[in-house]
């Protein structure tokens, strides 16, 4: 079973969105009993609370309903899950730190970029926060996961040795 972990700073915005678009391309690609995801933080400060209403208001405009409930990322979530997914270089640090401390099991193939599988030519490595910003860049975050999402069930389907992720 592959279990992918989507990690962002407060877990109210772009991972819980990474999180609901993936299920989805998961569940209609057929893959539900292959691959399974979830999302957390690496700060505590929205601890149980819904995504952002801006997000799943978003959300909600593409036909994706929101859920998720905000948690910590904790070390035995490394040995949960297979795959780590940070939405920017910081939260991607924040888990390679605690891979480092805890089991130093994951390597670069499994603890990566969300933008890593963007298929549009970006020099940007990061998925922008959007919490203080306005709808647009909401919308601008579900777009840039979206098309990020669907390479990444590619990436899992066909497997590290075959397929490659879009930037590399």
């Amino acid at each position: 079973m592959i279990r992918v972990l989507f990690v962002c700073y407060g877990n109210i915005c772009r991972s819980p969105v990474a999180e609901g678009i993936f299920r989805t391309l998961v569940a209609d690609a057929g893959l539900s009993d292959q691959i399974e995801c979830d999302s957390a933080g690496t700060a505590s400060f929205h601890l149980g609370q819904l995504p952002d209403r801006r997000t799943r208001e978003n959300a909600l405009e593409h036909g994706l309903t929101l859920t998720h409930r905000a948690r910590r990322l904790l070390g035995e979530d490394l040995a949960q899950f297979t795959h780590f997914v940070a939405m920017d270089e910081l939260n991607l640090e924040a888990i390679e730190k605690l891979n480092y401390r805890s089991t130093g099991l994951h390597t670069a193939d499994t603890i990566f970029l969300l933008r890593e599988f963007d298929p549009q030519v970006n020099d940007e490595p990061n998925v922008p926060d959007p919490y203080y910003e306005g709808p647009e860049v909401f919308e601008e975050v579900y777009q840039i996961t979206l098309r990020c999402c669907q390479q990444l069930v590619v990436y899992l389907k066909t497997g590290p040795t075959v397929g490659e992720r879009a930037n590399k």
